[in-house]
């Protein structure tokens, strides 16, 4: 932690102690700012941040007075960040740990002892991403493949400091950041503050429904803060999203999240804070919260903020009373909230109101997942369905023929099927995991349906499918599962299985009477994929729901039921039983929640697998040369004590002249590796089969692999060769090349590299290697129309230059082609707003020098020389935060 205790501290006056004397914290109050109390509690988070480690260097006293004026400065100015910690999966994390250990050899060089070099912010690194579905189940096989990657981490976590490494078969990143290591608060060298996270997952933000602040981050930018950087950003817009109304008995928990990201997504809060307040959050349990939280890619949100309150403390209790959040420092610094309290309701940029009474539970059917029917309306829309012409709802069903009914025998007892008849019903868990709140429901339910007497038709094929043993787990430690299993729902095993149609046959008189009648017999399932005949080839109408109304239309046996009005079933004493009467009120789920399920999940299991594993326990790591998965990279290989200047980019070749929404995964791709990639060539030349490449994000630790493999994805547009692959031009010799063998051929005789692009370049997920890649390829600059901006600050920390055109103009419109020369001149000193100059020559007749100029003379220098050759090309290329104006100037046509 950043904290400078010395009496130059600005803000050593705001310090104080705790009841007990003992720790120490910084309170934002003190600065005695009534513009303090009316900030966003995730604006506060940023404020104390900001406030605690000021050194004067990479936090100055102007940010938090920019912090603490931040009505007046959101969306135009950028402060600094130092979050409490730096969450990476394997993925991510290799790349960064091979750097820090290359670090340690190149100061060893230099003479400096290299256990210096640690992280200097506590970093977690979560073995999650490295599993390859190729085998039923996690097994040797992912020993033998992840030998060396494992050994790898388990030496980084013992010859690192403030290095957690959590082993593989524990849980993915996001999860295990919320049931093991978040804390609310931390407490470190004495001082007491906000826990806060940046992540190399998009899912990072889950924690933000605990009331820790944090969000994802590009592998680059997670090296930067562990070495003690902080994250730039620019003061965001908050908008508060206030929960108003209360929940609907029938609504699920996922009807509650899907709502609310559904409502959140036509909002447009792109890139925006959202902070939740309102009496309605109250209603909201914690892992409510963290779901809503989850989805916050979907909306695109920077974060999803849920202050904490008494439901996070009671979350606390029950999962990991050893770190319950200090309630007496939360309500100190103003962090804790009562939300049925409007007098505490901050000011927001905006306010979007959210009514939870609105939001009613929906199917999805009967054909494809995006026609969403609410559940009071079912019965309607069935019957249009059987009027409508055959289409993407309808069946076309005869007035005449809608009546029909089947009768046929089962197990010696005589049924009847008729359309909307329900005959196969599943519970599956897979996507309903990170909140098992539902499954609780429909056991519940399930339970209750039992002892009033309430049974399903045993012709319909009933299954249930956890997503992990898990799930069985909370199921049989609720007492639920055999509640289950009584109504016909057993558990089948844990797999992919009604969803890809591996339901076992329907009972051959099922399917004849569905035949006769030509019935549009159902499928209710909870899974996500429901197409016409997906389940069975005679099932044509099926459709997704929670799993309590999978169980609820299964013992109604039909879908044409209204569950207000209609009775699911009648018991023997003749008492008809209606679907309100079975099912288990909210504040009863998320008790069994707390009691049951939570506490089992935050139990330490421990690892034998991972403890049995040997590594070195050296200072330095010793690199194996044979090895192709963990390599020490080249970038310090030229590493010295004197920062050299920065150099010019003399005559360059475009590398690739690309198009329109170039995305990481074009730059970077994450998969397979293709048997004749640049890549698999290399590790056919260390005597591997194709079975044993592995994947591009099991091998990131191998730079060979990653150069190889950077602008490998088959779907690469490169307006040199004309169609998608990895292949390129190479200039000089107007030969088709794979893009790494391209620029191999350039770097051996000595030429410098550019990219010319179009729109949005580096959209998508942040990857590390989306910037190191075209580094290492020899790549100085990229020249785009524009770009994502994190990758815009990845280039830029790998040293590439990213410029852009003059808005409005782009390759065509300047009549490049790609083959010219370009030469982009350097000062010594960069500035902000600094104007460069750049000279294009145009290799088949024209020279042009590029310089700084806003003055439109094109046109008119064209109309005087008269030159029928195409004149030199205007570029406004702007450098990262830089804002660097480019024009033209002819020179002698030769």
């Amino acid at each position: 932690m950043n904290v400078c205790l010395s009496t130059e501290h600005p803000y050593n006056h705001l310090i104080e102690t705790l009841n007990d004397g003992r720790i120490k914290y910084f309170n934002p109050q003190k600065l005695n700012d009534q513009r303090y109390d009316k900030l966003p509690l995730s604006i506060r988070v940023l404020l104390e941040a900001a406030v605690r480690n000021c050194d004067g260097f990479y936090t100055k006293e102007e940010d938090v007075q920019n912090l603490l004026d931040w009505q007046q400065q959101q969306c135009k100015t950028e402060v600094p960040f130092t979050p409490a910690r730096v969450l990476l999966q394997d993925f991510t994390g290799i790349p960064a740990m091979v750097d820090l250990a290359a670090m340690r050899d190149a100061v060893a060089k230099h003479g400096v002892d290299p256990s210096l070099v640690n992280p200097k912010c506590p970093t977690d690194l979560i073995v999650d991403h490295s599993l390859q579905i190729d085998y039923s189940k996690w097994c040797g096989m992912e020993l033998i493949r992840n030998k060396e990657r494992l050994q790898f981490f388990k030496w980084c976590s013992k010859a690192f400091k403030n290095v957690n490494v959590v082993p593989p078969d524990v849980g993915a990143v996001h999860q295990v950041n919320l049931e093991y290591l978040s804390r609310v608060v931390q407490v470190r060298g004495g001082f007491i503050y906000p826990d806060s996270v940046v992540g190399t997952d998009s899912h990072t933000t889950m924690i933000n429904g605990l009331g820790i602040l944090g969000w994802g981050v590009g592998g680059i930018e997670s090296e930067a803060v562990m070495l003690g950087q902080p994250v730039s950003l620019t003061l965001p817009q908050v908008v508060g999203c206030k929960l108003v109304g209360s929940i609907n008995p029938l609504t699920t928990s996922i009807d509650i999240v899907l709502g609310i990201t559904k409502h959140l997504r036509q909002a447009g809060i792109a890139g925006k804070f959202v902070e939740f307040f309102g009496p309605g959050v109250s209603q909201l349990s914690a892992p409510d919260r963290t779901t809503i939280a989850n989805m916050c890619p979907e909306y695109n949100a920077t974060v999803s903020f849920f202050p904490v309150d008494q439901v996070t403390i009671k979350h606390f209790k029950k999962t990991s009373e050893c770190y319950l959040p200090n309630k007496s420092y939360m309500r100190a610094v103003k962090l804790f909230r009562c939300f049925d309290d409007p007098s505490e309701d901050p000011q927001y940029s905006e306010v979007i109101e959210i009514n939870l009474s609105s939001i009613v539970p929906y199917v999805s059917g009967p054909k494809r997942p995006q026609d969403r029917v609410a559940v009071c309306s079912m019965k309607e829309d069935f019957q249009s369905c059987l009027d409508e012409k055959v289409g993407f709802k309808g069946f076309h069903i005869s007035k005449e023929k809608q009546e029909t009914r089947v009768p046929f025998l089962h197990c010696g007892r005589e049924y009847q099927l008729a359309h909307g008849s329900v005959v196969i019903a599943a519970v599956i868990s897979c996507t309903n995991n990170c909140n098992p709140a539902v499954m609780l429901t429909a056991g519940l339910m399930a339970k209750k349906a039992v002892e009033a007497g309430l049974v399903v038709k045993p012709y319909i094929r009933t299954s249930l499918a956890p997503g992990s043993g898990m799930v069985t787990h909370y199921l049989s430690t609720s007492g639920v599962l055999p509640y289950f299993s009584q109504l016909g729902f057993e558990v089948i095993g844990y797999g992919c299985a009604t969803c890809i149609g591996n339901t076992a046959p329907l009972p051959e008189a099922v399917v004849d009477a569905i035949k006769q009648g030509d019935l549009v017999a159902c499928g209710v399932l909870s899974g996500n994929r429901h197409f016409e005949g997906r389940l069975c080839d005679c099932v044509r109408a099926n459709y997704l729901a929670s799993p309590p109304l999978v169980v609820a239309y299964a013992i109604a046996g039909t879908v044409g039921i209204n569950f207000e009005k209609e009775p699911l079933g009648v018991t023997s004493e003749g008492k008809e039983v209606y679907l309100r009467d079975i099912w288990p009120s909210r504040e009863e789920v998320q008790q069994t929640e707390e009691d049951m399920v939570i506490s089992s999940i935050f139990k330490d299991k421990g690892n034998t697998f991972w403890n049995n594993i040997d590594c070195p326990e050296s200072i330095l790591f010793p690199w194996d040369h044979k090895s192709t998965y963990i390599r020490s990279p080249c970038f310090f290989s030229k590493l010295s004590k004197e920062v050299p200047p920065p150099q010019s980019i003399e005559n360059a070749h475009a590398l690739l002249f690309l198009g329109d929404k170039v995305t990481t995964d074009h730059i970077s791709p994450a998969g397979s590796i293709a048997r004749v990639s640049a890549a698999a060539k290399y590790l056919q030349s260390k005597r591997l089969t194709p079975r044993e490449f592995n994947s591009y994000g099991a091998r990131r630790g191998n730079d060979a692999v990653m150069t190889r493999g950077t602008f490998a994805s088959i779907k690469l547009q490169n307006r040199f060769i004309g169609k998608s692959g990895p292949k390129t031009l190479h200039i000089p010799s107007g030969q088709t090349l794979d893009v790494f063998e391209a620029a191999e051929r350039y770097q051996r005789d000595g030429i410098h590299l550019i990219i010319l692009a179009g729109k949005d370049y580096g959209s998508g997920n942040s990857r590390d290697w989306v910037a190191k890649g075209p580094y290492l390829l020899g790549v100085r600059a990229v020249i785009a129309e524009s770009f994502e901006k994190l990758h815009k600050n990845q280039l830029v920390g790998m040293g590439i230059m990213p410029l852009e055109f003059l808005p409005g103009q782009n390759a065509d419109s300047l009549e490049l082609n790609g083959k010219e020369r370009f030469t982009i001149t350097l000062p010594e000193s960069l500035s902000p707003r600094q104007q460069l100059n750049v000279n294009v020559r145009h290799i088949c007749s024209l020279d042009a020098w590029i310089l700084a100029s806003f003055q439109q003379w094109k046109r008119d220098l064209i109309n005087k020389l008269k030159l029928k050759a195409p004149v030199s090309n205007t570029l406004n290329n702007q450098f990262p935060q830089h804002d660097t104006k480019l024009m033209s100037k002819n020179k002698q046509h030769r």
